[in-house]
């Protein structure tokens, strides 16, 4: 006979005679509404289909708000990986070559604005590291970032982004929520309300904090916002497992598996008085996943059973320590998405103090010592984790993003050594399952300063996304303080030009 306490509530609850007469009784009822509907005619049609604008709302058990489930239309890819760079990476001295800078290098800009987001603006500069074609594409790209540099021909570059921001607390909610507001649900939060995971034993959706901390932005970056608490990114990264997984030293095995047990049979109890509490659902299976992180968290962070060529191709031997903490962080990264983890997002840079070129990409100041630093802890694991990624098979269903919050101006600032912020152009790429290959979307104009040919919205850019995972848009909503609340808002378009 069954174990009772093997059980899940609801099937406990299914067990008990009350709940098996109700819920019987009900399901007759029920077949014979559906013999009496379909004679009619009057079936529903299956919800999940992408014809019509009605709102597709996930089905999901609260006993298990983790359970994969299917999305709006078949899709090429099944996770995602985000690499976001906080500080804003200037595309003219990344992967946006613009030659008007070389020639005009030391004048005043032309046509340009005098004032800027942090004051008087300088003259035109040229980038400061060299571009030269690469690949089979011929895809320009400065001497900054030579791994990366060697996949272009793997890449699909968006030239031609702008934001609705020039501040970085402000530009990193637009691009992680979809507003500028704190507050919102992330984007991995969206996701993994959609679609739940494939893996049980972890988290649906892990955020993997920059070894210096976190983004200016927080966790707001990877909140849950107004859905369920489940649906939050949980973050940790190789050097700070999660709080709270280690079983003090003063509680032996027994006695731990022994208060496990009670707990569950107490949860299980107060959720059969309550059954429709959602919450308290909600709440005894993220303790019950908590629980089967005790040891499934440490087997994907234990990177004993990696191959010497593996760990030298990341640098988690290489360089300084800071480096060498982002490159098992660039591992983890892989070895979650290889269990099966929905949304991964890695952070290449931290604001603990304000940041400007030291600790992220913010460089308003010494642009050419700034961004080197960081380029040097980001640019060798990266390439090493998407090159990772793509020998073992992970990018036919993993789709990668590598994005920041908006761009850089083409001229300096007023104090000659750094570039402002720039909202109106900026580049990211992506790459894996569902892209093509060695492509550039979108312009800006001769001098990078603003996006001029096919402009893309930070909207547009989130539909794509959610496109690629197989949802729409337009009809992934959460109905929140009495409106149907979406990552998009009331804008955004699928970039069908850039699908493979």
């Amino acid at each position: 006979m069954t174990n009772p306490e093997r059980l899940s509530p609801h099937g406990r609850h299914l067990l008990d005679r009350r709940g098996f007469l109700a819920t019987a009784g009900l399901s007759a009822a029920g077949l014979g509404l559906a013999s009496l509907l379909a004679n009619d005619g009057l079936l529903a049609e299956e919800s999940r289909t992408v014809s019509g604008s009605e709102p597709i709302r996930p089905e999901i058990d609260p006993n298990q708000p983790y359970a994969a489930r299917t999305p709006h239309f078949d899709a090429p890819a099944k996770q995602v990986l985000v690499i976001y760079l906080p500080g804003a990476v200037s595309h003219v001295d990344t992967f946006d070559y613009k030659p008007a800078l070389v020639k005009l290098h030391g004048q005043k800009p032309p046509g340009l604005p005098a004032v800027t987001f942090e004051g008087p603006s300088g003259n035109i500069a040229k980038p400061f590291w060299d571009f030269k074609p690469r690949g089979e594409s011929g895809k320009m790209v400065s001497d900054l970032l030579p791994n990366l540099a060697e996949q272009v021909d793997d890449f699909c570059f968006l030239h031609s982004l702008t934001t609705d921001t020039s501040a970085h607390p402000q530009g990193e909610n637009f691009m992680n929520t979809g507003f500028t507001m704190e507050g919102f649900p992330s984007f991995g939060a969206w996701v993994t309300y959609a679609l739940g995971t494939e893996n049980q034993e972890l988290p649906a959706f892990v955020a993997i904090n920059d070894p210096r901390g976190l983004a200016r932005s927080g966790k707001n970056n990877f909140g849950n916002g107004f859905l369920p608490a489940a649906f939050q990114g949980t973050d940790f990264n190789a050097k700070h497992p999660p709080n709270n997984l280690r079983r003090p030293e003063q509680l032996s095995d027994d006695a731990d598996r022994q208060t496990v047990e009670l707990l569950q049979r107490l949860n299980a109890s107060h959720l059969e008085r309550y059954p429709g509490d959602a919450n308290l659902a909600g709440r005894i299976a993220s303790y019950e996943l908590a629980g089967r992180m005790q040891t499934s968290v440490p087997d994907v962070m234990d990177l004993s059973g990696e191959t010497a060529a593996t760990l030298s191709a990341y640098g988690v031997d290489q360089g300084s320590e800071l480096r060498r903490e982002y490159a098992k962080n660039c591992l983890l990264a892989r070895r979650l998405i290889e269990k099966g983890v929905r949304v991964v997002q890695l952070f290449n840079g931290s604001d603990p103090s304000g940041g400007n070129g030291i600790t992220n990409w913010d460089s308003h100041s010494d642009i050419f010592k700034t961004h080197a630093m960081q380029a040097e802890i980001m640019d060798q694991p990266t390439a090493a984790l998407i090159a990772d990624m793509k020998q073992r098979g992970l990018l036919d269903n993993t789709l990668v993003v590598w994005a920041t919050e908006f761009g850089r101006m083409p001229f300096l600032q007023a104090n000659g050594t750094g570039r402002d912020h720039n909202p109106d152009a900026f580049t990211c790429f992506l790459a894996g399952a569902g892209v093509k290959k060695g492509f550039s979307y979108g312009e800006s104009d001769e001098f990078g300063f603003k996006a001029s040919v096919d402009k893309l919205s930070v909207y547009d850019f989130n539909a794509t996304l959610l496109h690629l995972m197989g949802l729409d848009h337009e009809r992934l909503t959460f109905y929140h303080n009495g409106l149907e609340r979406r990552l998009t808002n009331v804008h955004g378009h699928v970039v069908h030009e850039v699908l493979a």
